[in-house]
């Protein structure tokens, strides 16, 4: 009898399998999907609501203490275990609190390559109840200053690797009361202390938890400069919460304990920090660190380290296929990438030269309020619009007029979603479960990602300011960005903080930036329309000076056109569309043309040969 009902129960459950994979077939991967994240949810709520709360940091002291001898770094030569870093952070802690005269809650900036010390750096501030603000290595000048001023930071510790940035503008820092250190055993820069001496005099022991005593779920973490970091850096507020949700994302693309995490994207950023080694903190996992991604050296530091999964932009994985191809490709030890930006065609040639890894593509953004995982592994798209988990996150796409730069609205007001298929804005409820903390010191720009009366009236949705898509299958892919900003080398670039800052060119009356298609690269690639002042002349080697000083390499527009007048809307806001259209093409244009030549350290002249040279991939840029 008993056995008659086993074979009833398994017949039904062969019956039910047939079904859903012929009429629904993504049903159960969709439910093991909200299992696993609803899991995961519940996990870091149960911890935070403890009293007193476990947060990241005391997990991390967990594996420490269970695992002291487990190796958390790795970074050329050198291997820090989790009590190596412990230890070292507790002291760097005590140095940080005596010499910087910190007090819980204040900010302090940090200007440092990748590398072991941002780590223990990182912990080390946390163990004080410091907010660590991750400034952009590549920011210089009023893009540098104005990071540092946004996080509220009297203290910027950096290296003299960065001494030439530092020295530009140590005046202005210390006319604002900043204090600046070098994490190092000497200064070369007067004004700058060295603060390793005193770490390597401190005596081993642990860091007095009152420190954190006053520290919540809600309580500011580090501040994250977005990638529209160019003229202005927008600090995005990390919190406690989101710091241990980001870094469990790891464990929900299935990544384990025992895994050798690669990490070669900048620490500043969130997916090397709080994914890549904030991951590891979570999983108790190894982290192996490079200062700086290389294409050629990437498999072998796979295969020297024995990494088991890499995390990547799409840029990077680019990069990846257009090296020469080697006998060993296939030979290594990588059974997952986790990132974002991988466009299909792309993705396809990944995996056809290097092999069956399980690609885990990801969509979110710094300061967001959700995201999607592609956990099927659907080539192009960025994740899936889980039924399930739409029910805890509420979002919508809706209709976005790109020329009014604008969402469209109904008769009432009200904007309106779009159908299955068709391309729209993302934008996210805010709720308490799905809370936007915005940006520090910045009201302004934070009301300006806020769109209320979406749905109905009185509501607030974060708006992604990315364009989506959702097919028919419920999966999601991205189409492009709106407005202020485009994508190029992994890097968003606001156009209109470019347009500020070219705006103080001299000769340059009006300025339009937007991006521009480039044959075999990914994103936009930055390009200015500019009107010139009357009676004034171009002057190439002064425009790229001036970038130069003030923008990120990504930032700094590759090409620009010149225009007797700029075109408006009759709102009066510049039409960007129909120059997107128009590219590059000088045999298209009849406006000047030009192109940044770093050789020549200026704009030149953008030739027909030199268009070609772009299109062949004979000229990189």
């Amino acid at each position: 009898m008993a056995l008659t009902a086993l074979a009833v129960l398994a017949a039904l459950a062969l019956l039910l399998w047939g079904a859903t994979s012929h009429f629904a077939p993504f049903l159960l991967p969709d439910l093991a999907a909200f299992a696993l994240a609803t899991r995961s949810a519940f996990r870091c709520h149960c911890r935070l609501r403890r009293k007193p709360p476990v947060m990241l940091l005391d997990v991390f002291r967990s594996h420490a203490r269970r695992r002291p001898h487990r190796v958390l770094l790795r970074f050329q030569e050198e291997v820090h275990t989790y009590g190596d870093v412990d230890a070292w952070s507790d002291r760097a802690a005590r140095a940080l609190l005596r010499r910087l005269e910190l007090r819980p809650g204040c900010a302090v900036a940090v200007l440092l390559p990748n590398g072991p010390a941002y780590v223990w750096c990182w912990l080390a501030l946390a163990k004080l109840g410091c907010p660590m603000a991750c400034v952009n290595t590549g920011a210089r000048g009023a893009a540098l200053r104005h990071a540092v001023d946004a996080a509220g930071a009297a203290r910027l510790i950096s290296t003299p690797e960065f001494r030439v940035a530092v020295e530009e503008v140590l005046p202005d820092l210390h006319r604002d009361g900043v204090r600046v250190f070098y994490l190092s055993s000497t200064s070369p820069t007067p004004g700058v202390e060295p603060l390793l001496p005193d770490i390597e005099d401190e005596p081993p022991g642990p860091v007095d938890p009152q420190h954190r005593a006053g520290i919540t779920p809600n309580s500011t973490a580090l501040y994250i400069f977005t990638s529209g970091t160019t003229g202005l850096p927008k600090a995005a507020v990390i919190t406690e919460m989101k710091l241990m949700m980001v870094a469990n994302l790891g464990r929900l693309c299935g990544l384990r304990s025992d895994d050798v995490i690669y990490t070669t994207l900048p620490l500043y950023h969130s997916a090397g920090l709080l994914i890549g080694v904030g991951g590891c903190f979570e999983l108790g996992a190894t982290c192996v660190l490079r200062a700086k991604f290389s294409a050629s050296q990437f498999w072998d530091d796979c295969r020297r380290y024995n990494v088991t999964v890499i995390q990547y932009v799409g840029e990077l994985i680019r990069y990846l296929c257009n090296t020469p191809k080697r006998p060993d490709d296939r030979e290594h030890g990588v059974r997952t990438a986790l990132g974002n930006g991988l466009r299909a065609d792309v993705w396809r040639e990944f995996l056809q030269r290097f092999g069956p890894v399980a690609v885990w593509e990801f969509y979110g953004a710094t300061e967001g309020n959700t995201g999607f995982i592609n956990y099927t592994g659907k080539i192009g798209a960025v994740g899936r619009a889980n039924v399930f988990l739409r029910r805890f996150t509420p979002y919508e796409l809706i209709e976005y007029d790109v020329e009014e730069d604008e969402p469209v609205r109904d008769e009432r007001g009200l904007c309106i979603p779009v159908y299955p298929g068709d391309t729209g804005l993302l934008v996210i409820k805010i709720t308490k479960s799905t809370p936007f903390h915005g940006y520090v010191g910045d009201t302004k720009k934070t009301e300006k990602k806020i769109l209320r009366d979406v749905l109905v009236k009185g509501d607030a949705y974060f708006n992604s300011g990315d364009l989506l898509m959702i097919d028919r299958e419920g999966f999601v892919y991205f189409q492009d960005r709106v407005g202020d900003t485009f994508r190029w080398k992994g890097e968003n670039v606001a156009t209109r903080e470019v347009e500020a800052t070219l705006a103080t060119v001299s000769f340059i009356q009006e300025v339009n930036v937007y991006g521009v298609t480039v044959p075999g690269c990914e994103g936009r690639c930055g390009m200015a329309a500019i009107r010139l002042r009357p009676g004034r002349v171009f002057d190439g080697k002064q425009l790229y000076s001036v970038t130069s000083a003030t923008l990120p390499a990504y930032a700094a527009p590759r090409f620009l056109r010149i225009q007797d007048a700029l075109e408006v809307t009759g709102t009066f806001k510049q039409r960007k569309t129909q120059l997107v259209r128009d590219g590059f093409d000088p045999g298209a244009i009849a406006d000047p043309l030009f192109i940044r030549d770093d050789g020549a350290a200026s704009y030149v002249p953008l030739t027909r040969h030199t268009f070609a040279a772009i299109l062949d991939g004979k000229l990189n840029l």
